[in-house]
C-alpha cells in the first residue's frame, strides 16, 4: 500500500447551464443528491456528496452554473460559485458532446484557468452522439485550455464513468478521510426537503416560472413513524401563484404526491407533506426575503 498513499478532497463539476454537472454528480455518487431538471439554473445550493473508496474519499460539491446576472439573486449565485470554486481541489468543466464549443464554455474555461485546482474537462453526454462527433469534439475541447487530463463519459450509460472518478482521486492530495464512512452529505435534511418540494414544482411548470419558485419548509415534526412537514412554495405574482396551483387545486396535488414520495425515500418513513403557495414581490430582489429563504 505504501506507493498508493489514501487520498481525499473537494471537486467539482462546473459549465454552464444544461451541461450535464448534476445528473453526473448524482452518477458517481449513485444516489438523487443534486436536483435536476430540464430547466436551467435549478441548482441553487452548494450540495455535497460523497464517495467512499477503499483508497480515497472523493467530496462532491454541486455548484450552481455560471451565468451573466441579472438580479441580485444572480450577482450572490455567481459569488457562491466563486467561493466553492476557489475551496477544491478538482474541478471537472463539463461540455456536453452534443452540442458546439461555444462562448459560455470559453468564458468559464477562462475564468477557472485561474484557479489552484487541478482542471480536467470532461465531455458529457457521449451516449448521444457518434464516434466521429465526439473524436471532433474531443479535439475541440482540448484547444480550449491546458487541461490535466480530458475525459468523455456518460452519465446516463455509465460509460466511462469509473474512469471519470479514477481521474479525479489520482489529482485529490493525500489526505486521512474528511468525512465518517455512513456519510453520503453534509446539507441540513430541510434544505433537501425544499428542494424536493422545488423539483416537483418546476416538473410541467411553464417556461416563465423557474426563476420564480422558491420553497421555505417552515417546519419538520416527527411523529413516531409519521413525519410532518410544512412547506410554503413562493412565486412573484398572483398570475403565478394561480399556475402553481392549477385549476381545482389539481397541481398543487400532484407537486405534494411527486415531492412527497421523494422525501419518503429520503426519511425512509411515512410523510404528512403540507403546501401552501404564497406571493412574495419580487423576492429575488429583496435582500430581506433573499435571506429568509437561504439565499
Amino acid at each position: 500500500m505504501a506507493d498508493h498513499p489514501y487520498r481525499a478532497g473537494f471537486a467539482g463539476f462546473v459549465g454552464r447551464p444544461n451541461a450535464g454537472k448534476s445528473t453526473l454528480t448524482n452518477a458517481i455518487i449513485g444516489q438523487k443528491i443534486a436536483i435536476t431538471s430540464t430547466k436551467p439554473q435549478t441548482t441553487r445550493h452548494v450540495i455535497r456528496g460523497v464517495l467512499h473508496r477503499p483508497d480515497a474519499q472523493l467530496v462532491l460539491v454541486d455548484t450552481p452554473g455560471m451565468h451573466r446576472p441579472r438580479t441580485l439573486l444572480g450577482e450572490r449565485l455567481n459569488d457562491l460559485v466563486r467561493t466553492t470554486w476557489s475551496e477544491v481541489d478538482v474541478i471537472g468543466l463539463c461540455i456536453p458532446a452534443d452540442e458546439p464549443v461555444g462562448r459560455g464554455d470559453k468564458f468559464i474555461a477562462a475564468e477557472i484557468a485561474e484557479l489552484k485546482a487541478k482542471v480536467i474537462a470532461v465531455v458529457t453526454k457521449t451516449d448521444l452522439v457518434s464516434r466521429q462527433t465526439l473524436a471532433e469534439q474531443l479535439l475541440a475541447v482540448s484547444q480550449l485550455g491546458d487541461f490535466a487530463d480530458i475525459v468523455p463519459c456518460s452519465a446516463v450509460s455509465g460509460e466511462q464513468l469509473d474512469t471519470l472518478v479514477d481521474v479525479m482521486v489520482s489529482h485529490l492530495p493525500p489526505s486521512p478521510q474528511l468525512y465518517p464512512d455512513d456519510m453520503l452529505t453534509d446539507e441540513p435534511e430541510h434544505v433537501f426537503i425544499a428542494e424536493m418540494i422545488r423539483e416537483a414544482a418546476l416538473e410541467g411548470v411553464r417556461d416563465e416560472l423557474p426563476h420564480s419558485i422558491a420553497v421555505l419548509v417552515e417546519e419538520i415534526i416527527p411523529e413516531g413513524r409519521l413525519t410532518r412537514i410544512f412547506a410554503d412554495i413562493y412565486v412573484e405574482r398572483p398570475s403565478q401563484k394561480a399556475i402553481v396551483i392549477g385549476a381545482g387545486g389539481g397541481r398543487l396535488k400532484e407537486i405534494g404526491a411527486t415531492a412527497r414520495r421523494s422525501i419518503e425515500d429520503l426519511v425512509g418513513g411515512k410523510v404528512y407533506l403540507d403546501l401552501h403557495v404564497r406571493v412574495a414581490k419580487e423576492w429575488q430582489r429583496d435582500p430581506k426575503l433573499l435571506r429568509r429563504l437561504g439565499f
